[in-house]
Formats: structure tokens, sequence, C-alpha cells
């Protein structure tokens, strides 16, 4: 067995990993969702998306400056790692392992087969649904653990085409909305009353929807090892993903203003966005382009799993975590941690049936159901926030802006987050965070692993 991953991807791939893993899903699964959370307020909407693209884009500018700096195995580990020092690195590895990683890759396993079942008639949430979800998940495991580089090349690819029909929808939308007036009537209309029940008032709740579409664009870092000229690549990588991604959501969400009327929008459900391109476009066309949805959140889930795939074998890379002999390990083939990558797989798959559980039928849990797709934002930007911190004390080599200016930003907008998740869920962020709780003490019986290997 091999003991180092290889340089097998180069720039356009760290791009695409990044664009494409946030967008894909998140801005068609949570549009509907801003919209009934601001009352069908537009304006309210964009400022939504806007602010937490604008933290994206800091805390992204922050780790671009880290990752010219630290080339190891996973990128944000390796950040924590060199910032914080070696267990808080692991906790991170950890948290990232088990809980936001496969989190957020059965979700959009989910959510990529919601979409299909949306194109041939099935209930997004019954059997055949779930059924499909799980096909996706283990199909896409079994792609990036088998064929690597193909991984690779689909994420390429998929990124491609999920900017078709976004773009069309920014373009033609916005354009077709102002001639008719539709654009104009969605952006001075605004529903009577907004949502009750807790949500924390239309923003919060909008933010916290939002930052599910951005999410992701960290397991970007976690491609460090295997990046073609890292120190070079992935920052530049980083800032253009975070660019690309803010402009494309933003001119889409104003394209849906000129699609259909707002109320239609938001009664649609998960069968909006197909009704949007339907109007704009036409049946055909609009059908069309929603198989191109379709394969852009195969592209989304592709990416996540290639960020999965990799999670317990950053931590038995370095001799923790269980078992790190066995989850360090490489085939000699395809260059890639079959062991780690079936584990990411069981996680997934059993995040996958909490979600379930949890969001699509009567609660199995009780308390403890939580939105897995929007709650575990709450200890990643918190998690980021010692390491900006420390960076800041530690970064002697670096200007005053990137050293500063913009960890203390990224500060700012992690705590923002933190506040903005708590106002939107209320008490069920306090059963998420005891459930993170066991998952880190859990963690703690393998953070004293075996003397660091040299990686």
């Amino acid at each position: 067995m091999e003991s180092k991953l290889n340089k097998k991807y180069g720039f356009l791939t760290a791009v695409c990993m990044a664009v494409g893993i946030v967008i894909g899903s998140g801005v068609f699964f949570k549009a509907e969702a801003v919209l009934k959370a601001t009352g069908g307020n537009m304006p309210l909407g964009i400022a939504a998306w806007a602010v937490v693209g604008l933290i994206m884009i800091v805390c992204s500018l922050s780790f671009a400056t880290m990752a010219s700096k630290y080339e190891k195995v996973n990128g944000l580990v390796d950040y924590a790692e060199m910032t914080v020092g070696s267990r808080y690195a692991y906790y991170v590895g950890w948290f990232m392992a088990v809980i936001y990683n496969p989190a957020l890759t059965s979700v959009l396993a989910w959510v990529s087969a919601r979409y299909f079942s949306v194109l041939v008639g099935w209930d997004v949430t019954g059997g055949s649904a779930m059924a499909l979800a799980g096909f996706f998940l283990v199909a896409s495991y079994a792609l990036n653990t088998l064929l690597p580089v193909l991984a690779g090349k689909f994420q390429v690819t998929t990124t491609v085409i999920k900017l078709i029909p976004l773009l069309l929808m920014a373009a033609v939308g916005t354009a077709a909305g102002l001639i008719s007036g539709m654009t104009t009537q969605n952006f001075t209309h605004v529903l009577a009353e907004l949502p009750a029940g807790g949500k924390g008032g239309g923003l919060f709740a909008s933010i916290v929807a939002v930052a599910f579409a951005y999410e992701g664009w960290i397991i970007t870092t976690s491609i460090n090892a295997e990046l073609r000229d890292a120190r070079r690549n992935l920052p530049r990588a980083l800032a253009v993903g975070a660019l690309i991604v803010v402009f494309v959501y933003i001119f889409y969400y104003i394209g849906l203003a000129g699609a259909v009327p707002m109320e239609s929008l938001m009664e649609s459900g998960q069968a909006g966005a197909k009704l949007a391109f339907a109007n704009v476009f036409g049946a055909p066309a609009g059908t069309l382009l929603f198989v191109f949805v379709i394969i852009s959140c195969l592209g989304t889930l592709n990416g996540l799993t290639m960020g999965n795939s990799r999670g317990i074998y950053a931590l038995a890379a370095r001799g923790l975590g269980p078992k790190p002999d066995m989850f360090s390990q490489l085939d000699k083939t395809t260059n890639m941690p079959p062991s780690a990558s079936a584990l990411g797989l069981l996680l997934a798959g059993f995040w996958l049936l909490y979600f379930y559980g949890a969001n699509l039928t009567d609660t199995w849990f009780g308390p403890f159901s939580f939105d897995t797709s929007e709650l575990p934002i709450i200890t990643l930007y918190g998690m980021y926030i010692p390491i900006f911190i420390l960076f800041m004390k530690k970064a002697r080599d670096v200007g005053p802006f990137r050293r500063f200016v913009l960890p203390a930003l990224s500060i700012a907008g992690c705590l923002f987050m933190v506040w903005a998740a708590f106002l939107a869920h209320g008490m069920a962020a306090v059963y998420y965070l005891i459930v993170f709780a066991v998952v880190m003490i859990i963690g703690a019986f393998w953070a004293k692993g075996k003397k660091e290997q040299s990686v």
C-alpha cells in the first residue's frame, strides 16, 4: 500500500469543485424557503443571498491565505493544526468526518432524488425517492473510490452543465420579466404577513436557509494534497469559485422574479423550479433544463463525496482516530483510501436515514429532530473562529490586511452566522448541540492516537 496521495488534480478541477459543490442544489432547494421566510419579499431575499455570499467570500479569502502557506493532507484540518494545534485539528477533522461532510452529502443524495422524483411524478418523501437517494449515494462513492480521476472529470463536466440553466434563467428570466412587468411586480409586491413559529424573523430565517445553498466550499480544501501546485492553485480556486457562486446565485434569484409570480412559486414547493423554467422557456425546453438541474445536483453530490471519502483518512494519516493503520491505507491502483471511503459511505447512509426520520415523516426522534442541512453551520462557523484568531497571532510573514483585516471580518461573519442559526432554529439548535457534544465525546476516545505520522 502507498502512504501518500498523488497529485492528480489541476486548477480547473479545484475551481469546479469549489463552484460545483456549492452550486447545484441549494439555489433550487432553498430559493422557495427564502421566499416563504420573507413573505415573498424579493429585496429582503436578495439581501440574504448577498450577506451570506459576502461572508463566504471573506472567509474563503482568509483560508486562501492559509492555503498559500500550509500544504499537508486536508486543508481545513491542516489550517487548524498549524494555527491552534494538533488536538484542536483532530476535533475539527472528527466533526467534518462524522457530522458535517456525511450529513451534507446525505442531504444532497436526497435532493438529487427529490428533483428526479418531481420530473417523473413520484412522491418526494416516498419509498421510491428514498431508495433512489440511497442509489445515488452508493453510486457516487463507487465512482470516487474506484475511478477518482473520472470523478474529477465528472466534476468539471457537471459544473459546466449546471451553469447553463442558472445563467439562462438569470439572463432570459430577467429580460422577460422586465418586458412583461413581472419583475417589477414581484419586487414591489410583498405578502402581508411573514411566517410565524419562532423562526427568528424573515431575514434571519432566510440567512440560515441561504447558508445551506452556500455551504460546502470549505470541502474543496480536502483535495489539498492531491492538487498540483496547491499553494498557488488552491487559493486562486477558492477566490475565483466564491466570486462565481455569489454572482450566479444573486442573478438567478433575480431571474426567478421575472419568471413566475412569487405566490405561485411559493405554493409550488418542490416543483417551483420546474414551473419557473417551463414558464420562461416553454414546457419541452423547460423540462430539458430541469434535467440539467438534476445533473447539477448530482455534480454537487459528487463534489461532496470527493471530500467525504477522504474525511477519516485525514485523521488516520496523522495516526489519529479509530484504527489509523487501516483507514490510512491507500489502494495501489486508484491511490484512494478504500476503507476511509467505505466508512464515509456508512456515515452518509446513517445521516440519510436520520434526515428522513427527522424531517420527511412523522418524527422518529422527538425533540432531537433537527435539520441537518442547516444546523451544522453553528459548529462549523464556530470552529473557524479560533483558527482565525490564532492565525492573526502567528502569521507574522504576511501583510497587515491579510493578517488582521480579513480574519477579523471573517470572525465577525462567523459570529453573525452562529447568532442567525440560533435565532432561526430556537431550541432545535440546542438539541443539535447536545448531539454534537456526544459525537465529540465519542471522538475523544481516539484523540490520543499513535505519534503523528509523516504525511
